[in-house]
């Protein structure tokens, strides 16, 4: 009995293998294709490879990718992947600015939210919905919710969702402006930082309303 059981398991753990061989290039290609499709809803318009050109920027101890955007060589802005912990567990957020600082659109990649609730997010915060963040430049104060004071209204009886989620895009803000290097993340020049400062009165610094965990 020892023996069939022993072979048993070895045959199952051979064939799980075989699977998962089999279908992990599938499945990262398929990711691959999603953030893809992600980073061209979120700035559009683009010519050049922005996954290709990914930076990491380290956003209070933990790092952000950031995918810069450009068209005909000139900087048009950038995408920003960003995570925080909802209600229901981690929450993953990919954040569209332009060249100012401003938000252009976002993707809400994963989450675990209370469906019919805090999955919500995900058209919740979108141009012309009652939370909407489009437009907003996160460098001249961190979104907040209006209950804590800030100008977005949060989901309905979902505040710690909505919390979380403007956690992720002020985290997503800061990686894009590049605290730690004076451009070295955006690829816009010291010189085009400075006018966006100037043009929107914005602070490099970003002070998050919480804790934010990033990987």
């Amino acid at each position: 009995m020892l023996l069939v059981l022993t072979g048993v398991t070895a045959i199952s753990v051979a064939i799980l293998a075989y699977v998962n061989e089999l279908t992990k290039e599938p499945i990262a290609q398929a990711n691959a294709k999603t953030l893809s499709d992600a980073v061209s809803a979120v700035v559009p318009g683009f010519d050049n490879d922005p996954i290709a050109e990914k930076k990491v920027q380290e956003v209070n101890g933990v790092e952000c990718s950031v995918y810069p955007a450009t068209k005909d060589g000139k900087y048009i802005g950038a995408a920003v992947e960003a995570v925080s912990m909802g209600f229901g567990g981690e929450l993953k957020v990919l954040v569209g600015f332009d060249a100012e600082g401003k938000i252009i659109d976002y993707s809400l990649l994963s989450h675990a939210e209370t469906p019919g609730l805090g999955s919500k997010a995900a058209d919740w915060f979108k141009k012309g919905n009652k939370g909407d963040i489009t437009g907003m430049a996160p460098g001249e104060g961190a979104l907040t919710v209006s209950k804590d004071g800030g100008k977005v209204d949060a989901i309905t009886a979902s505040t710690i969702t909505s919390r979380a989620f403007l956690n992720a895009v002020n985290a997503a803000y800061a990686a894009y402006s590049g605290q730690n290097t004076a451009d070295g993340t955006t690829g816009a020049t010291q010189q085009q930082a400075a006018e966006t400062s100037a043009a929107t009165g914005a602070s490099i610094k970003v002070e998050l309303t919480d804790s934010v965990s990033v990987k």
